[in-house]
């Protein structure tokens, strides 16, 4: 692991050298899902950012599952966790309604994620089953965070983080991790 933390860390720099930080080109993206199985599928997403006058916006959706989405991926263990019935889903919006909406949201910005393997592939089974063919760059929560702030706004920020429980639901747990930068951009702008 210390390795990948490593590697993350020198892309990290890397992207923060060559491009001026800008709140506004992040926004933070979260999926829950039928279960942690390689099989798995996106059951809801959540994608929170920053707006010009620094208030936290957020786009949450549920996802009915596409028709060959497989139902032995669904796990009644991670429902325990996000407390999301399987019979929620059967209202929820099409993929191709949420691939719309959440492309619209996202707006061009670059998604962080605490996980960017699974929010990969939970974002390509989402737009795959809508039929959208739209590139979205996902870059690793941390490695930016890391790169992005000093030291002094580091540490308000991962206090802010740890005060607030993940939730396990998309929309408040990448909500969450917009109220930790705007933490730590607050400390910024003091110095």
């Amino acid at each position: 692991m210390p390795d990948r933390v490593y590697v993350d860390l020198q892309v990290a720099e890397t992207f923060m050298n060559t491009t001026a930080l800008s709140f506004q080109r992040f926004a933070f993206l979260d999926f829950e899902a039928s279960s942690l199985d390689r099989n798995s599928w996106p059951i809801e997403v959540g994608l929170s950012w920053i707006d010009d006058s620094h208030e936290i916006q957020t786009f949450e959706s549920l996802i009915r599952p596409a028709p060959h989405w497989p139902e032995e991926a669904w796990s009644q263990a991670s429902a325990l966790v996000h407390n999301i019935p399987r019979s929620e889903l059967e209202t929820a919006p099409h993929v191709e309604v949420v691939a719309e909406s959440l492309l619209k949201a996202l707006g061009g910005r670059i998604a962080l994620s605490d996980a960017p393997p699974f929010e990969r592939r939970w974002l390509d089974q989402l737009l795959g089953a809508a039929g959208v063919t739209s590139h979205v760059q996902i870059e690793d929560f941390e490695a930016i965070t890391l790169a992005a702030f000093s030291p002094r706004a580091l540490d308000f920020l991962y206090e802010r983080l740890e005060r607030v429980v993940a939730p396990h639901r998309a929309g408040p747990d990448s909500a969450r991790f917009a109220k930790g930068w705007l933490a730590g951009m607050r400390i910024e702008d003091q110095t």
